[in-house]
């Protein structure tokens, strides 16, 4: 299978197929790069027609498409975070009361999470904290997606529930 000859046949399809429904041109080709780096690595195992792979770029980029904007819809963008923005520090407070009352929010944080089942545990900071997609949880903890997705719920649920009672407000 030449990979080189479909790229250049399929790339720019995809690329302006990308762009029309709504990618910006630098995300749309950073996607077609990331479908046909997953291509190769399959190559072995494809039929060496040019319509199937045709195929197969379009939903590999729809997905990667769709795992960007669940991944960007998670993260918040903010040029710089103040004191202000993590628990109305007030500025007349010195340093060191600053330093006190996140080493005691720390303090707390690692208590709520020591207080999660392991198993909500593990799932919720593989994908909370690690950045790992569901069907990558699933992968590497040898249980199905849905009841990945049921443990991060649960976990986040259960986290929300003893902040609270510990007095953490967000």
């Amino acid at each position: 299978m030449n990979i080189e000859k479909l790229y250049t046949s399929i790339a720019p399809k995809l690329t302006n197929w990308l762009v029309a429904s709504g990618s910006s041109y630098h995300e749309a080709c950073d996607i077609v790069q990331n479908t046909f780096l997953k291509i190769w690595k399959m190559r072995d195992d494809l039929r060496d027609d040019e319509a199937a792979v045709s195929g197969l770029a379009f939903t590999m980029a729809r997905n990667l498409r769709k795992n960007l904007a669940r991944d960007n819809a998670r993260l918040t963008f903010v040029e710089e975070i103040r004191d202000e923005d993590i628990g109305g520090v007030a500025p007349t407070e010195s340093s060191a009361d600053v330093e006190a009352r996140r080493t005691e929010l720390r303090r707390k944080l690692v208590a709520a999470f020591a207080k999660l089942p392991p198993i909500l545990r593990d799932a919720y900071t593989l994908f909370q904290i690690g950045g790992l997609s569901i069907r990558e949880i699933a992968a590497q903890t040898g249980t199905n997606e849905n009841l990945v997705k049921v443990r991060v719920f649960r976990a986040k649920e259960k986290l929300r529930k003893i902040l609270s009672e510990m007095g953490v407000t967000f």
